[in-house]
């Protein structure tokens, strides 16, 4: 039951897919350019209708489907990198989905939500890496998004079904009232070793398995797994 939370959120302020392109000086493979589209677009259990993805091992596929950046937060991003043309625009972070009102803390792991004809859960959050800094031409970006929080997060699609700009979003379920994105993120990157926390993650319904398993492992070992060629490959 959702009675003491608002069922509107808001709306889908632009609605994004991008090719794999080459992308830096060094020619990196990526489809983090995602252009607005304005008809509407299938959202299957693997991702929207014309998307790609230059590394499907850690983006895409079923857990990670539909990607999801708060555009309140650009204005923060663009005193911070005032010389990325990226973010003049939604789709700086390689986006579907861009909204104003709804954040990583507002939004719970495993909350289950209604964005036009398609159903999806909050599964996790989005782990920066090294595309950024290239995208940006900032060397240290994607450290410094992990470390503010601000990283977007990810859906799983429970239902198939049509989404396009202006599209309501509806909170249907929350299963996880104490876990927001932002708050599984604190643990994953700041208070990484807290060990009543790592056990409930462990086991957090409705997180993704892989998220499971860091903590599950430094539950194990009592270390935290190298960031540094994700942040700076």
């Amino acid at each position: 039951m959702i009675s003491d939370l608002p069922r509107s959120l808001g709306r889908a302020e632009a609605v994004l897919v991008g090719r794999v392109r080459a992308l830096g000086a060094n020619g990196m493979i990526s489809a983090i350019r995602k252009t607005p589209r304005t008809e509407p677009l299938c959202l299957t259990f693997t991702g929207l209708e014309g998307d790609e993805h230059g590394h499907p091992q850690v983006h895409g596929g079923e857990e990670m489907a539909l990607h999801h950046y708060a555009f309140d937060h650009y204005a923060h991003w663009r005193k911070r990198f005032p010389r990325a043309a990226p973010l003049n625009a939604p789709g700086a972070f390689g986006e579907n989905l861009s909204t104003t009102g709804i954040t990583e803390r507002t939004l719970c792991v495993g909350d289950i939500l209604k964005i036009g004809k398609a159903t999806v859960q909050v599964s996790q959050g989005r782990q920066p890496c090294y595309v950024l800094n290239a995208w940006f031409e900032a060397p240290d970006a994607a450290r410094e998004i992990q470390e503010t929080r601000q990283t977007g997060w990810y859906y799983r699609v429970l239902e198939e079904g049509d989404i396009a700009p202006g599209d309501s979003i509806e909170l249907r379920e929350r299963l996880n009232p104490n876990w927001t994105i932002d708050e599984v993120q604190r643990i994953l990157y700041a208070d990484t070793l807290n060990r009543d926390a790592l056990k409930l993650l462990r086991d957090l319904p409705a997180l993704t398995e892989r998220w499971k398993s860091i903590f599950d492992a430094r539950l194990k070992t009592g270390k935290v797994e190298d960031w540094t060629s994700r942040l700076g490959g």
